[in-house]
Formats: C-alpha cells, sequence, structure tokens
C-alpha cells in the first residue's frame, strides 16, 4: 500500500478509493435494474447496505490517510493546529472515563498533556476514527471536528443520510423487511457518492492550503 508522503500521493489515494467503490456501486445499480421480478428486492436491499458500506469505508480511508500524511511530516505538534493536539490525548481520556483509574495514572496524563507539545506529531490511534458502525449526520459531524473541517455541508443532507440511508440500512441489518423503489436507486447512489466527495474535498483543500499548520 502506498504512503501519502506528498499532496499528489494524498489526492492519488483518495482518488483510487473512491473508483472501485464508484465502479462497485454503478455494477450494482445496473444488475439491480436488469435483474428479473424474483431477484430485484433482494438486489434493491443489498444496495442500501452496500451504499452505506461504502460511505463509512471512504469517510474512514479518508481520515486515516490525512492523518497519515501528516504523521509522515514528522513535525512537532507545535507546528500543526491545536486540534491535531487535542486528538493526541482523546483515546487517553475516554479510557479515563470508562475505567476506575488511579489518582496517580490521571496526574501522569495531565503531565504528558502538558509536558508533550514538542513532541513529534507521528502516530494516530487506529481508534480515534469511530464511525460507531452507524454513521449518521451526529457521527460524521464529529469527525469533522476531529478532523478540524466544517461540518455544515453535512447538515443539509441529514434526511437523507439518516432515513433515506441509515434508517433503512439498519432495518436491513437486522432482518427486517424494507421495501426500496428501483426509481430510488439513481439519487440514492448519486447522493452517496457526492457526499463521500464532499468530506474527501474538505481534507483535501486543508492539505493543499495547508490550514492544518498553527
Amino acid at each position: 500500500m502506498s504512503k501519502p508522503y506528498t499532496e499528489r500521493d494524498l489526492s492519488d489515494i483518495f482518488d483510487n478509493d473512491l473508483t472501485w467503490r464508484r465502479k462497485e456501486l454503478s455494477d450494482l445499480k445496473m444488475a439491480t435494474k436488469a435483474a428479473d421480478n424474483a431477484a430485484k428486492p433482494v438486489l434493491l436491499r443489498a444496495i442500501i447496505a452496500m451504499g452505506y458500506a461504502h460511505w463509512e469505508g471512504y469517510v474512514r480511508t479518508c481520515a486515516n490517510r490525512y492523518f497519515e500524511h501528516l504523521t509522515l511530516r514528522r513535525k512537532p505538534f507545535t507546528d500543526y493546529e491545536r486540534q491535531i493536539y487535542v486528538n493526541n490525548h482523546l483515546m487517553r481520556l475516554d479510557a479515563l472515563h470508562q475505567s476506575r483509574t488511579s489518582l496517580a495514572a490521571r496526574c501522569t496524563l495531565i503531565n504528558d498533556i502538558l509536558d508533550g507539545k514538542g513532541n513529534r506529531f507521528t502516530f494516530v490511534n487506529p481508534e480515534l476514527i469511530d464511525t460507531k458502525s452507524n454513521l449518521n449526520t451526529d457521527v460524521i459531524k464529529d469527525i469533522c471536528l476531529i478532523c478540524n473541517v466544517d461540518p455544515s455541508p453535512f447538515e443539509q443532507d441529514r434526511a437523507f443520510l439518516d432515513i433515506l440511508v441509515l434508517k433503512r440500512r439498519n432495518a436491513i441489518a437486522h432482518g427486517q423487511q424494507e421495501f426500496i423503489r428501483t426509481d430510488e436507486i439513481d439519487d440514492l447512489v448519486a447522493n452517496l457518492l457526492a457526499l463521500m466527495s464532499t468530506f474527501r474535498s474538505l481534507l483535501e483543500n486543508k492539505v493543499y492550503t495547508k490550514t492544518y499548520a498553527a
């Protein structure tokens, strides 16, 4: 797997990952339209599940590769915006919140936070980009906060993402019968791909303009 050393490397990774997802959704859409009456309902349900899977997978890939691009620069936290340093401690704070941690461990964390800003940014906890297996509008806004990009473009698509995609995907995943119309799938796939491209563009623009810098 290639590494995103440069801005161009990162863009190529984003392109390649979106290309195969777009093709798979296009192929499934064509198969659904060509299917007989017996197979069509099954494929319509499958396109909801697959569409959501690609949405979640692409967001996770883009966010993780964006942070990988930054870690490969091997610069100190002081060269980056504050959110990068905040992210570095979020998982440890979450662990403290969920366990009965000793006073010594809490003091250690606070001292690490106070003393660590001059360290190099070289690692991102893979659990930081948490889609919660339910990447709705509120969750994508949380991921935008982690990446420090504007979440507002996703708010206008809340009804589409949370109801037309997530609610139906969850019903299908839990074995419920869900009715999908054939005339819905063109817009559904197009809108999902547009959301993927929006998230990618937010990160890509940040990289090219270097607004992640302090």
